[in-house]
């Protein structure tokens, strides 16, 4: 499946029904009074969150949505039918925003999130409404409001704890499958990976988080250059990125501290916000190093680069050093949940520790400490 996380599509819920004027006319009766109905209203038009997709390709190419219109009011005191909603289904972490101001309307980030996009118009009033004890024969009836229309922009940006940022080819693809549940392309040219994968590393019962990998970045990767401008949107709402640098090039003119400068350059460009994001220093393909000379080319790396937060030592390929960067990325994500957490409130009746402290203490002379 195409990987599309971009789209503009026109949404119109549908117009409300015309109210009737009408009235009875039954056999002996002659003056019977008013009896038309009112109109119906027009369709909704909903965006849902699916956590079954993880695309927008469905809105690339069927642009328009349209919801059914209310029906008229009749005759015989009978309301038009109601138009029938529309429900349209997103990938969870969709940004909806107005096309022409660009203004974010609504953002899903939760499965089963449910939010009106175009509200269906009102059914216009039939004369039955207008019956009164000074107004027995009305002949008013309104039209149905027109429903709601809208030219929208879907930005999906996808929702996961911790994003791998790098060059191409510097290892993020054998790292998130060395890891986790994905198993993206892995080639031994640049830029294999053209959207961003999604996997689940689990580091015990119950305990897991979320890691995505998106396509290399270059220099100028912020003004369009290179695949991984287009996904830098998914990384913006990770809590922890790490930067997995190539330690042993294959062309030997190759700084890899000058390419890690450049990501840091091209991330302030695009996003100061995304470039102040927690980052850690992951050091890749050290297999490839000879054993002697690893622990001195680390050491002049970090120097260099004047790396002031916390470096891992790693092999994705022979996934050396990979468990414990996990437990310490999990370590870290479950601190800053618990630190975000609200304290727990607790009822004074119930708090059975504050009502021992404020308890008398047994001297001896209290009765009710007596057998």
């Amino acid at each position: 499946m195409k990987f599309v996380d971009e789209a503009w599509i026109d949404v119109a819920a549908g117009d409300g029904g015309n109210g009737c004027a009408s009235f009875r006319h039954e056999k002996f009766k002659e003056f019977g009074g008013p009896d038309g109905g009112d109109g119906g209203r027009g369709g909704h038009v909903w965006a849902l969150a699916d956590d079954n997709l993880n695309t927008l390709v469905d809105y690339r190419y069927t642009r328009r949505f349209e919801a059914q219109r209310g029906e008229h009011g009749k005759g015989s005191d009978m309301f038009g039918a109601k138009g029938e909603d529309i429900v349209l289904r997103m990938p969870v972490g969709t940004v909806i925003s107005d096309a022409e101001t660009g203004e974010v309307l609504f953002e899903l980030l939760q499965p089963g999130q449910k939010v009106l996009l175009a509200k269906g118009g009102d059914g216009g009033f039939g004369n039955l409404h207008f019956k009164s004890s000074t107004n027995r024969a009305p002949r008013q009836k309104t039209l149905g409001r027109p429903g709601e229309r809208r030219s929208l922009k879907l930005e999906l940006k996808v929702l996961a704890d911790v994003g791998l940022l790098g060059m191409p080819n510097a290892g993020k693809s054998t790292l998130i499958a060395a890891v986790s549940n994905a198993r993206p392309k892995i080639a031994d040219y640049p830029f294999t990976t053209l959207h961003p994968n999604l996997g689940v590393v689990r580091v015990g019962p119950e305990k897991s988080f979320v890691i995505a990998d998106v396509p290399g970045l270059i220099e100028g990767a912020a003004e369009g250059a290179g695949l991984g401008h287009q996904f830098l949107r998914h990384l913006q709402r990770t809590r922890l990125l790490l930067h997995v640098v190539d330690m042993a090039p294959f062309d030997d003119s190759v700084d890899p501290v000058a390419q890690a400068r450049a990501i840091v350059a091209e991330l302030k460009k695009y996003d100061p916000q995304l470039a102040a994001k927690p980052r850690w220093l992951v050091l890749n393909k050290l297999d490839m190093v000879p054993v002697e000379e690893r622990a001195q080319r680390v050491r002049d790396f970090v120097r260099r680069l004047r790396f002031k937060g916390p470096v891992f030592e790693i092999s994705a390929l022979t996934r050396e050093g990979c468990e414990r960067l996990m437990q310490k990325v999990y370590e870290y994500l479950a601190a800053q949940r618990e630190a975000a957490a609200p304290p727990v409130q607790v009822d004074p009746r119930f708090d059975t520790a504050r009502q021992d402290a404020d308890a008398p203490a047994d001297d001896g002379n209290d009765p009710r400490w007596r057998a």
